[in-house]
């Protein structure tokens, strides 16, 4: 069972107390890297008195940029032992995302390796003046302290700001979720508490540790003394599948496209008897389809447990889960609100509704966000004293299950990422080969949703590689269209707005 001893204020006290518990436990696993909590802590130490030393203060913005690595481990704790606040950037990002982002930060530090070179060398120069530049590959900083460093004993106030995580940009521009120490603990601990973790759990790890849930596989396993195994490469899935049944994984998470490629692309069938120890299997990140919920128990062990869960990067990750014993009975629901939470159905008017009616998931408990950074608009919209509104319409059912039926606005989710059409139709545009352009999401059994673009060229020589190649300048993978069929003109109302149902018909037919 979970367990019930866990007194964490900090989240940097995940690695400290299981350092202090369990030094000599491996704690990482990421190709030949094999890290022990002791090891792991003691790098965190090393860095966080280089950024002490360096200027870094309490409240300063440290942004990461590096893909899931020991290095990534060690900079995230490292950064919030400092009192600093840790902003972990999408390893997808291009120079023309990245430059609003620092110019909105303000970091005083960016910590990054040399894989990211191009992406430094091609960002506003000016910006980053004014930033200590942290790279890993050609500092020595954690490989020079081989003596222990002690835990540095800061006064921090755990309900201030920890982390800012940028949302996938839903809205056309990407906000900076504010979570506090007390936010991400509270989340932590409540999650251990239904997926019973404890130190003898082993995570795998496919998902980014920049987005939310990433995030929380990091800090509930770091929470309970467990291990986490990275591989950072899913598009290989036969190779993840092996690393599972070589390191005895307990654990394994995904977004629905996640378990798409594993039922559809990989060996997991043949593997199910090498795998006694995968004890579950949680879910996140968007809707699921059903034929994918019925036919994953048909390939994972038997004994697998198969977790549904939702939640959002406002909630510091998890609202909701589905207990396993009602996946069969419950397959469409999101289920019951996890430990400490409340969940509301509310009306336009704030008014709870009954059982069976409509209305929008509005959510409660110590976990909730605190605003968007420098954005006090979006965050009166969406935060009051009711709680936070998800923007997403559901009900509850007669024994109190929820079910999530669509979302207020027409943001797509694709794989995972909530994705704004009309952002996808400016690239479009401006790539200069097309006079206008719209973008749709269509169902796609692996993704949820997949973007088709529907555009009038310029000319009627350009191709339809030619625009999808000049977008991939701009756009990262998961807003790429998949395909984009080329007009004379956009079906229109009389208005002259873009008719998007006669769209949709055209992409259809």
């Amino acid at each position: 069972m979970h367990n019930k001893q866990l007194t964490h204020k900090f989240i940097h006290e995940f690695l400290e107390q299981s350092a202090d518990r369990y030094p000599d436990k491996i704690a990482l696993i990421h190709e030949d890297v094999r890290a022990t909590y002791a090891e792991i802590n003691n790098k965190a130490n090393a860095l966080a008195k280089y950024l002490l030393e360096s200027g870094v203060q309490p409240g300063n913005r440290v942004v990461i940029i590096l893909e899931n690595s020991l290095d990534y481990v060690v900079s995230y704790y490292g950064t919030l032992k400092t009192g600093a606040v840790v902003v972990p950037l999408s390893t997808d990002l291009k120079p023309n995302n990245l430059n609003p982002l620092l110019a909105e930060l303000e970091p005083a530090a960016l910590i990054t390796n040399k894989r990211f070179d191009r992406l430094i060398k091609a960002t506003d120069q000016e910006l980053l003046k004014e930033i200590n530049l942290l790279n890993l590959s050609e500092n020595q900083l954690l490989e020079r302290h081989q003596f222990k460093i002690q835990n540095l004993k800061l006064r921090i106030d755990n309900t201030g700001l920890a982390s800012i995580i940028y949302t996938s940009g839903s809205t056309g521009k990407p906000k900076g979720v504010m979570l506090s120490h007390a936010n991400i603990v509270a989340n932590v601990d409540s999650i251990c508490q239904y997926l019973e973790l404890t130190e003898k759990d082993i995570q795998m790890v496919v998902l980014p540790f920049f987005y939310v849930m990433g995030k929380s596989l990091l800090n509930t396993h770091f929470a309970v003394g467990g291990t986490v195994v990275i591989n950072n490469k899913f598009a290989f899935p036969a190779s993840v599948i092996q690393q599972m049944a070589d390191e005895n994984v307990t654990g394994f998470s995904g977004v629905p496209s996640t378990y798409a490629y594993l039922l559809h692309r990989s060996p997991l069938k043949k593997y199910r008897e090498k795998l006694p120890n995968l004890r579950y299997c949680t879910q996140a990140g968007g809707h699921m389809a059903r034929q994918l919920k019925k036919d994953l128990p048909r390939v994972l062990p038997e004994h697998t447990k198969i977790y549904i869960m939702y939640g959002a990067t406002e909630a510091g990750a998890r609202l909701t889960y589905l207990e396993p014993e009602r996946y069969q009975d419950k397959m469409d629901s999101i289920g019951k609100a996890i430990p400490n939470v409340t969940i509301r159905v509310m009306d336009k008017k704030g008014n709870a509704v009954k059982q069976g009616t409509k209305g929008e998931l509005v959510a409660a408990g110590d976990n909730i966000f605190m605003g968007y950074w420098k954005d006090q608009d979006a965050t009166t919209k969406v935060l009051d004293d009711l709680g936070y509104h998800t923007g997403d319409t559901g009900y509850q059912d007669e024994d109190g299950y929820f079910y999530v039926t669509g979302r207020k606005d027409d943001l797509v989710k694709v794989g995972g990422h909530r994705v704004n059409p009309q952002e996808v139709e400016d690239a479009i545009v401006a790539t200069k080969l097309v006079i206008e352009a719209a973008v749709l999401g269509v169902p796609d059994d692996l993704l949820g949703n997949k973007l088709v673009a529907m555009a009038v060229s310029k000319n009627g020589e350009v191709s339809e590689q030619a625009i999808l190649g000049a977008c991939s300048e701009h756009l990262p993978k998961y807003k790429m269209p998949e395909s984009i069929k080329l007009l004379r003109s956009l079906p229109k109302y009389p208005s002259g707005k873009v008719d998007r149902a006669k769209c949709l018909k055209m992409i259809n037919s």
